[in-house]
């Protein structure tokens, strides 16, 4: 019996891959981890994860992946990157490297390290839109947040309100631009695979798409 559920890769270069992989087959995903364009070209879908952006960048091009993968995101691949990944993925970064290399698909700015340096790492609860069950505990280490994004992209969460989140408050911390996912925390350190769940429906929804292409065009 074949197994029905999508592939979605982890980009295995640098980062918490494994809580990745963990939280994705927790989702309802088959995970596996990608450092070849052989192991890109066999997945469904892919998760940047959390790491130091700059560092990615320099490996994706070491491993020979920036090109295949830009091209993959360009097609329409389902991807989604937490932290570092948002940052990856952005159109243009502030207070990034100049020699640092972006993937595109998220019609964004981001600010990266916009919460300042390891030691300003804190936990707060967001409302996050397109998930049931209530408020996400979300883990802000080093975090970017979006500065501004065009009316393309949609803003799924933000930092509460709270005299307590300072000059954070109102800032953007999740999007969706089609098949592209982004959040400027990580959920896949918390134990809730309810992000990664609606990756999963974004991957297996694409695949559908896909399917009655091919087959409409048979």
């Amino acid at each position: 019996m074949s197994d029905a559920r999508p592939l979605i890769g982890v980009l295995a270069l640098q980062g918490d891959v494994r809580e990745h992989v963990a939280a994705l087959e927790a989702g309802g995903a088959r995970a596996l981890t990608v450092r070849r364009e052989s192991e890109l070209s066999a997945v469904d879908g892919l998760v940047l994860p959390g790491g130091e952006s700059t560092t990615m960048s320099r490996l994706l091009e070491t491993f020979e992946l920036l090109a295949p993968l830009r091209a993959r995101i360009a097609d329409g691949m389902p991807t989604y990157g937490s932290c570092a990944g948002m940052i990856l993925l952005a159109e243009k970064v502030l207070d990034g490297r100049p020699d640092q290399h972006q993937l595109g698909g998220l019609d964004v700015i981001v600010r990266r390290n916009a919460f300042g340096r390891q030691v300003d790492s804190f936990e707060e609860d967001v409302d996050f839109d397109g998930v049931d069950g209530g408020p996400l505990h979300a883990v802000f280490i080093r975090a970017p947040w979006v500065e501004s994004s065009s009316p393309r992209v949609t803003v799924l969460a933000r930092v509460p309100e709270t005299p307590a989140a300072g000059a954070a408050a109102g800032r953007i911390v999740a999007v969706r631009q089609g098949t592209v996912l982004a959040t400027a925390f990580h959920p896949e350190l918390t134990g809730d695979a309810r992000v990664h769940r609606l990756f999963v429906d974004i991957v297996n929804r694409n695949g559908d798409g896909e399917r009655k292409t091919t087959d409409s065009q048979g």
